[in-house]
Order: structure tokens, then sequence, then C-alpha cells
């Protein structure tokens, strides 16, 4: 909304410089003796319109710059400063080549009025980029909380993110990769029922996100070719690489590639397994045994969290309830593991 302000004033000033410069000469604003260069002059209305179009033609290109965000105070201040300086010394380099043009006038009423408008608008853009310590103003990165958090797809389709969002410990904004948001969106388009069924989960976990109070989403853009020929973990870390943020993912391969480096990345799977209750060796549980395990008499239960457990000499009993006690646990990124004996004496049903 700023910027858009900016513009339009922008517009109101070219138009009535333009017009009081072709109307009356270039030091109407002091001497109204002087006419305008002769071609102007006897073609008013058209020079008009043609210096008109020249400046807004850079309101346009600007236009085609993706969106920015606006800090428009010190923006503009420091936007005039350092564009009617630039103007300035432009103005003073050309000024052997064009003193006795006839359209020198011509030449810095434009540059008057590009160069600040340029300057203005670039500051505007890239605060967030750079950072211009002056006594008592800084130009920051606008971030609530700690670093960003870049997302991927198999998160998303996870789907327990929303649910961490919901707690509200994560105070650090979100960013969701613009070719992460393809790859979903290729996932739910897919032929196969399941892959569809995971990709639209995806898009109902982003849409969740995006209207939770508790959460920040960004949608980013990234240009075609800025991370061309990259593979999508290889986008993901370098995209968190340059926004200095976190990859949140629970795919393990990622999750080694952005350590080796040198990117922190949140692995779902680890922050799940480190909330579940632990089991110490000594203890004891009460599962069904649903099949046999992978080693001869091994039987497999699951706990309402969904942790393996696999008993010994128990295969014979799939489809009983059982007690056992925990003899070892084991953990990992891919999920935990509890391993026990079935305590004698017990009755099983």
């Amino acid at each position: 909304m700023l910027l858009t302000i900016v513009r339009i004033v922008f517009a109101i000033v070219c138009i009535g410089t333009i017009l009081t410069y072709v109307s009356t000469g270039p030091e109407a604003l002091i001497d109204a003796s002087e006419d305008p260069p002769g071609l102007i002059e006897s073609h008013r209305f058209p020079a008009f319109i043609i210096l008109l179009v020249v400046t807004q033609f850079f309101v346009v290109l600007d236009l085609l710059i993706p969106k920015k965000r606006i800090e428009v105070v010190s923006s503009i201040y420091f936007g005039l400063l350092v564009g009617s300086l630039l103007s300035y010394l432009f103005v003073l380099a050309l000024a052997p080549a064009i003193q006795t043009w006839e359209y020198r006038d011509v030449v810095v009423l434009l540059t008057t009025l590009i160069f600040p408008y340029l300057t203005i608008s670039m500051l505007l853009q890239t605060k967030d980029d750079f950072r211009f310590v002056i006594p008592y103003v800084e130009f920051s990165r606008e971030l609530k909380g700690g670093r960003p958090l870049v997302v991927d797809s198999s998160s998303l389709i996870d789907g327990r993110i929303a649910d961490i969002v919901e707690t509200k410990i994560l105070d650090a904004p979100m960013v969701v990769p613009q070719f992460v948001l393809h790859e979903i969106q290729e996932i739910a388009d897919s032929s196969d029922k399941s892959r569809r069924t995971r990709g639209r989960r995806g898009l109902e976990v982003l849409a969740k996100l995006q209207n939770s109070p508790n959460a920040e989403i960004r949608m980013h853009e990234t240009d075609s070719d800025e991370f061309k020929g990259m593979a999508v973990d290889h986008r993901l870390v370098a995209l968190a690489k340059k926004l200095g943020g976190k990859v949140v993912t629970n795919d393990f391969n990622l999750n080694k590639v952005a350590s080796v480096q040198g990117i922190e990345a949140i692995n779902l799977n680890d922050v799940a397994n480190s909330l579940k209750p632990r089991y110490l060796p000594g203890e004891r549980l009460r599962i069904k045994v649903l099949k046999e395990g992978e080693s001869q008499g091994q039987g497999v239960g699951y706990l309402d969290d969904g942790t393996m457990v696999v008993c010994e000499q128990s295969s014979h009993l799939v489809g009983k309830e059982i007690d056992l006690i925990v003899t070892s646990v084991l953990q990992s990124s891919a999920g935990r593991m509890i391993f026990g004996r079935q305590v004698h004496g017990t009755g099983s049903r």
C-alpha cells in the first residue's frame, strides 16, 4: 500500500513538472522569459505524453519486480538524498557533452525525476538483504522469533508439524519454497491412489498451517535459474543456507545431507520420539502380539503411540495379549524399538 502511494505521488509530480516545463519553459519557476526548445514548443501535447511515458516506464519496470515489503519513511528520506546526489553527479558528468545541446534541460529534468525514484524503490525492496547502520536508524530483517524454518514436502505430508504448531512452542517463521509446493501438487495429481492421497493430505496440512493463528507461513518464490539442475533435497539445503535458517523434515536422507553441509535440520521423527514415554530395562508392558518377527520365535506388537515391541519366544502367541519385561530399547531417527521377553507365570489371552 505504501509503495503504491509512492508511485501515485511520483506520477503526480511527473505530470505537474512536465506540464509546467512544456507550457512555460525550463525556468518557469524562476523566470518565465525562456521557452522550451523549438520542437517541444511546436508540439507541446505530444512532448508532454512522451516525457510522461518515459518517466512512467520505470514504474512499469518496477512493477515487474516480485512483491516486496515496505519501510517507507527512512527509505524515502535516504532515497531522495542518494537519488538527488546521483542525478547531480550524472548531469555534472554529462555537462561537457550536452552544454550546447538544445535538449540539455530535458536530460536534466528526466534525470532529476528518475534517479530519486529508483533509489527509493531500491531501498524499499532490498532493506531485508542489506543492513544500513546509521545513527539511531537501522534497517534489519523483519523476522518474527528465531531463524526461519524451511519446510520440506515429507513433513507436510506427514502432518505432525501442524500438531506441533498448535502447541505454540514454535515462534519462528516457516518458509515453504515454491518447488516444494509444486512437488506436493504433482503427488496430489498422481494416478496412483496412495500417492494422490498423500499429496492431498500435504496440501490440507499446508492450508491448516496458513489458517493457524499460531504459525507464520511464507511462500518463498525462487527464480527458475536460482537452483537450476539441483535435486529437491539440495535445493532445500541451499535455500536454508541462503536464508540462514533450518530444515524441517522427517526424511532421513535429507537430514544427513543437511548435516554434511553444516545446516541444522529438525527431524520430526526425533521430535516425536523424544516425547514418547521412555521405558527402561526391567519395566513391564502389556501388548497384543500381532505378527511374527523377522527372527525365529519373535513376536511383534505395537504400543498405542506406534512404537514397535519385539518379544522373544512369543511367535506362537499371535493374536493374544501378554505381559513382558523390557530388556533393551533401540532409538534412531527412523523410530524407537523395544525388545523384551515374556513374563513367565502370567496368563495370556
